[in-house]
């Protein structure tokens, strides 16, 4: 049941909405402006991160020395390219999901900074251990 205090809906309002979330609609389609930005979860994850958002050039992230560029590109104008290539209920969904992108990258980056980290500091303890006699 329609509530009676609110104005009935026109055909106008319904184009409105419909232009507002332009999502999915290829290459041609003007994202809204808070789609633009960098795009750190595109640019940490690329190739990953293009499957999950129907924006193919990232697999271009496999070819040696290449990736680097992509992962470069795509951190700039990924997030355009996925509003453009894949469909989405709104733009706050969107943001949603490309904040997530963004953590899950960082989170990916961190445990292999400590990887890097660990791999340092084990060899260069257990020699510090062996010339002092420790453990």
């Amino acid at each position: 049941m329609q509530n009676p205090y609110t104005p009935p809906r026109s055909h106008v309002d319904d184009v409105a909405l419909a232009a507002e979330n332009n999502s999915g609609g290829g290459r041609g389609t003007v994202p809204p402006d808070g789609v633009k930005g960098w795009g750190w979860g595109a640019f940490l994850l690329s190739w990953i991160w293009a499957l999950g958002n129907k924006t193919y050039i990232g697999l271009l992230a496999f070819i040696p020395y290449i990736g680097f560029l992509v992962a470069i590109y795509l951190g700039g104008k990924g997030r355009e390219l996925a509003w453009q290539n894949k469909r989405w209920e709104s733009l706050e969904e969107f943001n949603r999901v490309q904040r997530r992108w963004s953590a899950w990258g960082a989170v990916v980056v961190g445990i292999a900074f400590l990887g890097i980290l660990a791999a340092i500091a084990i060899p260069a303890y257990q020699q510090y251990a062996r010339r002092h006699g420790a453990a």
